[in-house]
């Protein structure tokens, strides 16, 4: 593995050198001009944890929540970004890896750090006594090899498993037989043993969790593109068991048959979305809120961050890029709401930022990756 260390100070995190990462430049000045857009409910604030980290992804972190992990779809890396004096502002960058294959997924697990490229999951153990020289094991390597929705989210369940999404190699198309992993969420023991399909009919999920009290698994879920400006909607999809079926490619957010591949499939036989996100506005990264320093309405509830849209037409106007607060009760969502938004300049109908993923941190504040702002927020509440 090629392997590259850096450890840089603050001023290094705002303007890295074009031998480091070529894109994303931006200044602190024209930094803190975009925070300045970003909308939120009274008492929240929003600062930068890191910037210039071009193309961040998916996060993880240690337990004690020093050093957070990024992924890349893009670029080919995999950081680690430690806070070295507890200010909450990263302030050294190490690369894990580079040249992997849209390692998108990072998740922090007993001391290990799992990696998800394309179609491998890799393990590198004992991670933090290891920045300097890290090095991996391949513990999977039977995903299919498409890139096409073959970025992965990864996140190990209550059960101890570690769970992948494998996304539909198409915008809509019918591979079951082909492979049984296609639109689907498998998962496998820590050590990549004894991978199975999970639940079936998921067309592109970059985002799950499991209900804190429950223990049941949510995920985001994309929807099929070219039906329009207005359908079908993005979901948010509750598990009730192993082998639920959510209804891809045959029918799409519980009530719109495939053109076609929805004949002769029956909407009974598939699950309905438990709420319908906008029409093409990519609900990512979700977590179950578990902390203490947000208002008690958040407590046990879910914030998912919308990527946007890309493929409504001009005179429809992009949709998305923002962050969502839905409140759950026991299998049911009972109410949505926008809880930060401004990455759309209306104006322009141009997206400045899209949120990917949410991570919450030991102090109760959370984490929002930006790939194209290239930078990853803070959010904290104060009374």
């Amino acid at each position: 593995m090629n392997k590259l260390v850096l450890t840089l100070s603050l001023a290094c995190l705002i303007s890295l050198s074009a031998a480091c990462q070529s894109a994303g430049q931006q200044t602190d000045t024209e930094y803190s001009a975009r925070l300045a857009k970003i909308n939120l409910p009274d008492g929240f604030k929003i600062s930068m944890y890191a910037t210039n980290i071009v193309d961040a992804r998916s996060l993880a972190r240690t337990d004690d929540g020093k050093t957070v992990f990024v992924g890349n779809r893009r670029r080919r890396n995999v950081y680690a970004l430690t806070d070295t004096n507890g200010d909450m502002v990263a302030d050294k960058v190490d690369t894990i890896a580079t040249g992997l294959r849209m390692p998108n997924g990072v998740y922090f697990h007993n001391g290990d750090l799992f990696v998800a490229e394309v179609s491998k999951i890799h393990r590198f153990p004992d991670i933090m006594n290891n920045l300097a020289s890290p090095k991996s094991e391949v513990i999977f390597d039977g995903y299919p090899t498409e890139t096409h929705h073959g970025w992965k989210f990864i996140s190990f369940g209550p059960d101890g498993k570690l769970y992948v999404p494998v996304g539909a190699p198409c915008n809509v198309c019918d591979k079951s037989e082909e492979n049984e992993v296609y639109a689907s969420i498998t998962r496998m023991n820590p050590d990549g043993s004894d991978m199975e399909v999970y639940v079936k009919g998921v067309r592109n999920s970059v985002g799950f969790a499991w209900h804190p009290e429950t223990g049941d698994m949510w995920f985001t879920d994309n929807g099929r593109d070219l039906l329009g400006d207005d359908v079908p909607a993005c979901e948010l999809n509750h598990v009730s068991a192993k082998g639920d079926h959510f209804g891809f490619p045959y029918w799409h957010q519980g009530d719109i048959a495939d053109p076609d591949f929805g004949k002769d499939h029956a909407k009974a036989d598939y699950r309905e979305p438990a709420f319908k996100f906008e029409p093409h506005s990519a609900p990512l990264g979700l977590r179950f809120y578990q902390g203490n320093m947000f208002p008690t309405k958040y407590k046990n509830n879910i914030l998912v961050a919308q990527h946007g849209s890309w493929n409504r037409t001009k005179e429809a106007g992009h949709i998305g890029y923002q962050l969502r607060f839905i409140q759950v009760e026991g299998d049911k969502v009972v109410k949505s709401e926008i809880f930060a938004d401004g990455w759309l300049d209306e104006e322009t109908n141009k997206g400045w930022g899209k949120p990917v993923d949410i991570m919450e941190m030991p102090d109760g504040s959370i984490l929002v990756s930006d790939d194209v702002n290239h930078c990853i927020y803070r959010i904290s509440y104060e009374n």
